[in-house]
């Protein structure tokens, strides 16, 4: 698939008057434009849904189901700071990190230097869904042993990665996300044809923000996991660019012109991560339910991946195989979507960052592209290597989930660098949306240090 011949930029990442294209005004011509929030829905919905919140479901019951909600609510700001970054300046993540203020190694700034640390650690978490995903289909045939399986997943993923342009990633999610959705809620409706049926008062009770004492810390660790992360929203940064929503907007100049295009992409925008943020929000709410409705009424807590076969296992009691084959086809396509958008996303912000580093210049379009192949065959096999080597699925998640903590605490550092330093006056928001940004802040820095001071 050659994106060349398209309507979209010819290089998404450099600006020029060529491209420009006037936002639509339209509700269907808004729709066409929209696809970044789908990738980014395929990567949020994956072991953190599946199997974090399903456990807080069991551990907890219904009372912090509002948690859970609340936490896939609030951090929409930030991912709204990094698409409008994206939009008013053209810059990618790392260009834009190199300008945060703080003390720079060989003209690289630390914000970068202190991401690349951190995803020695993130290798880990990667490796553990990769292990995720052949542990299911292990499952599904057990024929087939576990090393086998994590060597045809990696395979997979790089095969449809390393040629994948924007569009064919974008089409690759959204049929994932239709997939699992409809799948996650076909297990809700099978849940109700057994004895662990719930009602309209297990939601409300769910909803009326009671949080006992001894879950405050299981509440806490579940905000941190639960819908969008600090990877995601980085990524977010690079698939506004690649739909085009710079582009279209233009090179950067002060006009009434320009900013009326960079305000109606920016809109645009707000529409795609909004209806994201409905997808990812609904397949966590429902996840949550299988773990509090099941697992929870049986005073049971599986660790890690046993989590899908004991819930797989459940429906067996009442809807026989076939019930079952339906959740285990789910969980492997929520976990290989995690897996196939975290790949694409790699690829890209690991190209920038060498970029930056001066390794090849990111914004040659065939070094790029040379870049991103390369990468999408390098880090399944690290990732394959890493699982096959330590074979602790959950550990390898739970470790990387630790890093991710500290992450986000820098995206929330460059996220109020944007909106208060680099954001065109033009451009600026209101005091509402300057509320819920705030506390959103607030809300995850409490988290944040709340997570690294539980593991030191």
């Amino acid at each position: 698939m050659d994106e060349l011949n398209s309507d979209r930029p010819r290089d998404p990442y450099l600006l020029t008057e060529d491209d420009i294209k006037k936002p639509p005004k339209t509700v269907w011509g808004t729709i066409k434009h929209l696809g970044p929030g789908f990738v980014l829905s395929a990567a949020i919905v994956g072991s953190g849904e599946l199997i974090a919140t399903t456990t807080l479901g069991a551990r907890a019951g219904f009372v912090t189901f509002w948690v859970v909600i609340l936490s896939c609510l609030v951090k929409v700001t930030l991912q709204l700071e990094f698409g409008k970054h994206a939009i008013s300046t053209g810059e990618t993540v790392m260009t834009a990190f190199n300008k945060l203020p703080g003390w720079s190694y060989r003209q690289v700034n630390w914000s970068i230097w202190t991401w690349l640390f951190i995803q020695v650690f993130k290798l880990l978490q990667v490796g553990g869904i990769v292990g995720g995903v052949a542990i299911t289909l292990n499952i599904v045939f057990p024929s087939v042993n576990v090393t086998l399986w994590t060597a045809l997943t990696a395979i997979t993923a790089s095969l449809l990665v390393f040629r994948g342009y924007y569009t064919f990633v974008e089409r690759f999610c959204l049929v994932m996300i239709a997939f699992f959705t409809v799948f996650t809620f076909l297990s809700v409706y099978f849940l109700q044809y057994t004895s662990y049926a719930i009602g309209w008062g297990d939601i409300l009770f769910g909803l009326e923000f009671n949080l006992p004492t001894a879950m405050v810390g299981v509440a806490i660790g579940a905000f941190g996991i639960t819908g969008v992360g600090g990877d995601e929203i980085m990524y977010y940064h690079y698939w506004c660019l690649e739909k085009g929503y710079a582009a279209y907007t233009g090179p950067v100049e002060k006009s009434e012109e320009w900013t009326r295009r960079a305000r109606g992409w920016i809109r645009v925008m707000y529409w795609d991560a909004f209806l994201s943020m409905v997808v990812y929000t609904l397949v966590t709410a429902a996840f949550y339910i299988l773990g509090a409705a099941v697992l929870h009424a049986q005073n049971v807590v599986p660790e890690g991946y046993q989590m899908i076969e004991t819930l797989s296992g459940m429906y067996t009691e009442t809807m026989g195989v076939g019930a079952q084959n339906v959740f285990l086809i789910c969980a492997v396509v929520v976990l290989f979507s995690t897996l196939f958008s975290a790949l694409a996303s790699w690829t890209r912000i690991f190209s920038d960052c060498f970029g930056t580093l001066g390794v090849f210049d990111f914004y040659d379009i065939e070094q790029r592209r040379k870049a991103i192949a390369i990468f999408a065959w390098v880090f399944p096999v690290l990732w394959a290597l890493l699982f096959l080597f330590m074979q602790l699925p959950v550990l390898m998640v739970i470790i990387g989930g630790f890093f991710t903590s500290i992450l986000l605490l820098i995206v929330v550092f460059a996220a109020i660098n944007f909106r208060y330093v680099r954001l065109d006056d033009q451009l600026k928001p209101g005091r509402f949306y300057d509320i819920a940004f705030w506390i959103s802040v607030v809300a995850i820095l409490l988290a944040g240090v709340y997570s690294i001071i539980q593991v030191i």
